[in-house]
């Protein structure tokens, strides 16, 4: 079975990363393309890219003129590339040599998978966020506080755990389940998009797991430091979609007109931490 990897990562003042990101790719077992979608950013990210594509036939790039959002931003890339598995890579992750080849042997003998791998940070540190479950709005409303805790622990017994949902930061899957789910939901701009994709996968009957004995280290953040007030908006309006898409239909009006409230309180919670963050 071909294994052939196109690596797509989507950009948005990436600059600080992006150079050690696309080496790290350039680098990788398996990886026969790589596409970077850059979503206009204001800094050296270009640039930076236009020097790898001058010395790798791998590397192309797209620069948006605008930000149309990272789902729609992937989906360019996904539609530039021919090969048989995509992997979807943030720009401030930087993967091992063989990590996307050993997730990609994984995932050919699963047959229909979205599959990730473990994240730490620059100190090694595992992030918490990695394994999600799916939102459950009616514990939001009971249970504010702990109903949008999404993480699930990480079974050590495990090489391969299944879970619900993954970070978005790192997702690998075959190109043909992609597109017959219809790839991802370009109505997303930033956030909830990823848990979307994968309860996508698991409703067409494919696994979501994450590889425990793989890992990449993930900067974090690089792209919305800038921007923490717009940030938080997509990642508000991101769960009302996924609500609305997922959920809606079962819940009567009143639970309906309860879970937008307790989403849009939840955002305006957040306005003094960012501003004491400014």
């Amino acid at each position: 079975m071909n294994q052939a990897i196109v690596a797509v990562v989507v950009t948005y003042q990436s600059s600080s990363t992006i150079d050690a990101c696309v080496q790290r790719l350039r680098d990788a077992h398996g990886i026969a393309e790589i596409r970077v979608i850059d979503n206009a950013s204001q800094d050296d990210t270009v640039e930076i890219l236009q020097r790898h594509a001058s010395v790798d036939a791998r590397v192309r790039f797209i620069a948006n003129p605008d930000n149309p959002g990272f789902a729609a931003a992937n989906n360019q890339g996904v539609a530039d590339s021919c090969s048989p598995w995509l992997a979807f890579i943030n720009p401030d992750v930087l993967v091992e040599p063989d990590t996307l080849a050993r997730l990609c042997e994984r995932g050919s003998a699963l047959g229909d998978c979205l599959l990730g791998v473990e994240q730490v940070d620059e100190q090694g540190q595992p992030d918490e966020a990695v394994r999600r479950r799916d939102p459950d709005f009616l514990m939001m409303l009971r249970s504010p506080g702990r109903g949008s805790k999404l993480a699930i622990a990480r079974d050590a017994s495990l090489a391969m755990q299944a879970v619900p949902a993954l970070s978005g930061a790192v997702m690998l899957m075959p190109r043909a389940l992609f597109d017959r789910i219809g790839g991802w939901d370009a109505g997303y701009r930033l956030h909830a998009e990823d848990l979307d994709l994968c309860r996508r996968v698991r409703d067409a009957g494919g696994v979501v797991a994450i590889a425990n004995d793989l890992q990449v280290v993930h900067v974090r953040g690089v792209s919305s430091r800038s921007r923490p007030f717009f940030v938080e908006w997509h990642k508000h309006r991101g769960l009302w979609r996924y609500f609305k898409r997922f959920e809606a239909h079962q819940r009567s009006v009143p639970v309906r007109v309860a879970v937008w409230g307790a989403i849009w309180a939840h955002a305006v919670l957040q306005v003094p931490r960012l501003l004491r963050a400014a």
